[in-house]
């Protein structure tokens, strides 16, 4: 009996003692849990601003891109056609003509008193000494040039880039010229029997830029009629087809978006 009693008195404590410590632990474990979630809905809240902060910025920084290429643009158009021309935004609504491949060329024309006073548009040399030569040009009505500009190259410095207005005058050299005024042949550097000087040391580079801005002439010649019919007269999709060249495979066409001359190499 006193054993039965000493066992029974024995386990009583101790089931009172796990009964009683049950409970604080599952509150210990509810703590804890709350514990931890406070953390980590903290670090989700930080995730997702920083994500809205990520995406806002990136938005931003897209439409600030854009802004500054359209102003780049801009300035290169005002100095291949005078803007004393045009009356017109000519980032506004550009004429895309569509070559019988279907590629679409931009072309910027200059309005004023509803009549063409002027095109421009990109044209690029695949045969530069560095890889391609990109331009722009623009062209009076009657066909003449009224400025080319370098937009990129790869030129070899002190040689080559003096394609660049900063570097020389000499792509000034087209200006007042066309494929009237200058017979084909002679749209060439000196060294071919050409009208057009070459870069000591370096004949590639302008014998490349000569040869894009006489297809770009070419391109014009083509696109000539449907280019100066003024934008209020001009079709509802606001895009001009190539469809000579439908007819003319063997025809002067860019063979990219850009109006490319091949040329050779050094």
């Amino acid at each position: 009996m006193n054993t039965e009693t000493q066992r029974t008195g024995a386990q009583a404590p101790g089931t009172q003692e796990f009964e009683t410590k049950e409970p604080e632990n599952k509150k210990s474990a509810a703590k804890s849990v709350a514990a931890l979630g406070y953390p980590g809905l903290l670090l989700g809240a930080a995730v997702l601003l920083s994500t809205s902060l990520l995406a806002a910025g990136h938005l931003a920084t897209k439409e600030s891109i854009k802004e500054r290429q359209a102003e780049d643009l801009k300035a290169s158009l005002a100095q291949v056609m005078p803007t004393t021309l045009y009356d017109n935004d000519l980032l506004e609504s550009p004429v895309e003509v569509i070559d019988s491949d279907g590629t679409r060329i931009p072309v910027y024309r200059g309005e004023r008193q509803q009549a063409v006073t002027g095109v421009a548009y990109a044209i690029s040399a695949a045969d530069g000494y560095g890889g391609t030569i990109r331009m722009i040009m623009g062209i009076a009505p009657d066909g003449h040039v009224l400025g080319v500009r370098v937009l990129s190259h790869a030129e070899t410095p002190g040689l080559g880039d003096k394609i660049e207005t900063t570097k020389s005058n000499w792509i000034l050299g087209f200006d007042g010229y066309s494929l009237q005024n200058l017979p084909e042949s002679s749209w060439a550097v000196k060294k071919d029997g050409g009208q057009f000087d070459q870069f000591t040391g370096a004949t590639v580079t302008p014998r490349a830029v000569v040869k894009a801005v006489k297809q770009g002439l070419k391109f014009y010649r083509r696109m000539q009629t449907a280019l100066l019919v003024p934008s209020d007269s001009a079709e509802k999709d606001n895009s001009v087809n190539d469809s000579s060249q439908k007819n003319n495979p063997s025809a002067d066409k860019p063979s990219t978006q850009l109006p490319v001359a091949n040329g050779e190499a050094r």
